[in-house]
């Protein structure tokens, strides 16, 4: 009997017919790693037979989630439990303890408490027509979390969700979350998702989350990381003005700190409203586990001895199975069929309209990145064809989804990417940063000749981990000639988006006339860049249909407090079988003009023309 099989026909505890094997998170990351799971015959066994509390103690103390979703299902998050608090009873532990077990008293003490909690999937809000439901238990071995798997759903169908404490009336707020279209079919009209990285809580409110929710504009949320960050309040981000200190406020490092450092983060009520109401299809960058990761350290940690007493007293590995479990336990997303337990990269197929190829480029087997004491040997090493951005395996995998995607003939390959493709001059001898792309030379080479040699059209690369935005067309200089006038040579175009609240590359206060003046001069430095902003905070959105995909930038002007504001700062549109952004003349926006940055090809004309989300009231942003 294989292992899953066995873990679904454990015996029930007593009192019902819930049961531990439903809910995901119990089970390892990896599929192929079942050590990283929970023991749940442990579990069961040590279980109080009824649980200590009544259900009016306890309480969905984090919202609920929806995401990964398939075309017949859909992942269902939530967290029940007696406290806000995570638990701590998972804390490292020497000697020969299991990682994650429960079973050395010496230095951990188990909870013998689980809380049931019932789960209904139905057609509307009303929760009338119920198309799925169960009857799972959580406890403290995975901080009281609930990830379940709703079946038996229709394609391209929008449903509503709701969790409660069994056999009680305590319930969770409705939920809304949408299936995908079914693969190789077509989709009966575009499909819009919203586009977003690098949420930092100390730096303000997470108000770029919500605008999608008041607006309603959007079929599906991809966040392409950096949804947490890692350090302590004050290193980077001063949250105490707005009562936005990260908790526990120290860099973190063990599994209780990123349990506590992502709970933390659910706080931010625009945050819990993108969950409740849109289905998340989310990929990790490098801040879920540290700064500037790669396959054998991070910026802050390395795998040497004198880093390990330095930086914590945790190994490298251990820090990253810490995030990983917190990650995995804390987000809508399912387990994936994984060679090692840090593989994040899949594919969702929307009918035959698109592909969303989510990779991974910060942590699955990355060769060594700038570290900021080693930036003159990146330069060095950066055309190396050895080096990879992705690890080969993943690398074997991309290509090959590509390639099978073009061959079925899906309409548009969609990259779901943490850092920017694009080479960006800074200088005649400089690029603007060795951590991205442009410090993988030989990787980024090889994914080009792979779009070539298979005549592979209609690509999107999206980005984000930079804080500013950038929209280029996709060319291989130095191989292909391209016109920029025209865009003819370009084999696609490349959206990258700004941060949720993450400050600009030129710092926190820049202006808009210094970020304006730099993003002419990146302009000016690279043909292909057609546009660029450095000024904003916020987030964009992808019109996705088979004759063109549109692109809607937007700004936040307002982060120290919470409210609904957005200015639209420009659009794009890229249509099928040109591969490149699309040119109205001599323009490349629809109206020749953007709100704010440098536009290669039109104008920049401010109005601070601020769109209220709350009220759908149109003002000039510093005039209310």
């Amino acid at each position: 009997m294989k292992p899953l099989t066995l873990l679904r026909a454990l015996p029930l505890a007593a009192g019902a017919s819930a049961s531990y094997a439903t809910n995901i998170n119990y089970f390892s990351p990896s599929l192929h790693h079942p050590s990283l799971g929970i023991s749940l015959p442990k579990v069961a066994a040590r279980s109080y037979a009824a649980s200590p509390w009544t259900p009016s103690q306890l309480n969905f103390t984090h919202g609920i989630a929806s995401g990964d979703p398939h075309s017949d299902s859909v992942i269902l998050w939530t967290r029940a439990a007696p406290t806000a608090e995570n638990d701590k009873s998972n804390t490292t532990v020497s000697g020969t303890a299991e990682l994650y077990g429960h079973d050395n008293e010496g230095f951990v003490r188990a909870s013998k408490a689980t809380v049931c909690v019932e789960w209904k999937i139905a057609r509307d809000e009303k929760l009338r027509g119920v198309v799925d439901e169960g009857r799972v238990y959580t406890s403290s071995d995975v901080d009281f979390t609930v990830k379940v798997e709703a079946r038996r759903l229709k394609p391209f169908t929008t449903y509503h969700y709701q969790f409660n404490i069994c056999d009680s009336d305590n319930k969770s707020p409705v939920g809304r979350t949408k299936t995908i279209p079914e693969k190789g079919k077509k989709v009966p009209r575009d499909i819009k998702i919203a586009v977003y990285s690098c949420s930092n809580f100390p730096f303000g409110f997470f108000n770029a989350y919500g605008n999608t929710v008041r607006k309603d504009s959007v079929d599906y949320v991809v966040h392409l990381g950096d949804y947490i960050y890692e350090y302590k309040n004050g290193d980077y981000g001063w949250g105490n003005a707005m009562d936005r200190v990260p908790q526990p406020d120290r860099e973190i490092l063990t599994l209780y700190d990123y349990r506590k450092r992502i709970a933390t983060y659910r706080t931010d009520a625009d945050l819990l409203a993108s969950h409740q109401q849109f289905p998340w299809i989310p990929v990790w960058d490098d801040h879920e586990v540290a700064d500037n990761t790669y396959k054998d350290g991070m910026s802050h940690l390395l795998n040497t001895e004198d880093s390990f007493v330095k930086d914590g007293g945790v190994s490298v590995d251990q820090r990253k199975a810490n995030a990983v479990r917190a990650y995995f336990e804390w987000m809508p997303i399912r387990q994936v069929e994984m060679d090692d337990n840090l593989r994040i990269w899949r594919n969702f197929e929307f009918g035959d309209l698109f592909d969303l190829i989510m990779l991974d480029t910060r942590n699955y087997d990355r060769s060594i990145t700038d570290l900021y004491t080693n930036t003159d040997y990146i330069k060095e090493i950066a055309n190396d064809q050895g080096r990879s951005v992705m690890g080969a395996r993943q690398e074997s995998w991309f290509y090959r989804t590509m390639r099978e995607s073009s061959k079925r003939g899906t309409k548009w390959r969609v990259i779901g990417n943490q850092i920017i493709f694009s080479r960006i001059v800074i200088s005649p001898n400089g690029l603007f940063n060795y951590d991205q792309w442009d410090g993988y030379l030989a990787n980024r080479n090889r994914t080009f000749a792979n779009i070539y040699d298979n005549k592979i059209d209609n690509n999107i690369m999206l980005a984000g981990d930079s804080h500013a935005s950038w929209v280029s067309d996709l060319v291989w200089f130095g191989e292909k000639n391209y016109d920029p006038a025209t865009g003819a040579g370009s084999v696609g175009v490349e959206f990258a988006g700004s941060a949720v609240t993450s400050p600009s590359p030129l710092g926190q206060n820049t202006s808009l006339v210094e970020g304006n003046t730099m993003a002419g001069y990146l302009t000016a430095m690279n043909p292909e860049l057609q546009w660029q902003d450095l000024y904003y905070r916020g987030y964009f959105e992808l019109s996705i249909g088979y004759d063109a995909v549109q692109a809607a930038y937007f700004g936040v002007p307002e982060l120290r407090t919470r409210n609904g504001y957005e200015v639209s700062l420009a659009n794009f549109t890229v249509k099928a079988g040109e591969n490149r952004l699309h040119r109205y003349g001599a323009v490349t926006t629809p109206s020749g003009k953007a709100e704010s940055g440098s536009l290669q090809r039109g104008s920049v004309t401010p109005t601070n023309l601020t769109l209220d989300t709350q009220t759908g009231r149109y003002f000039v942003y510093g005039e209310q």
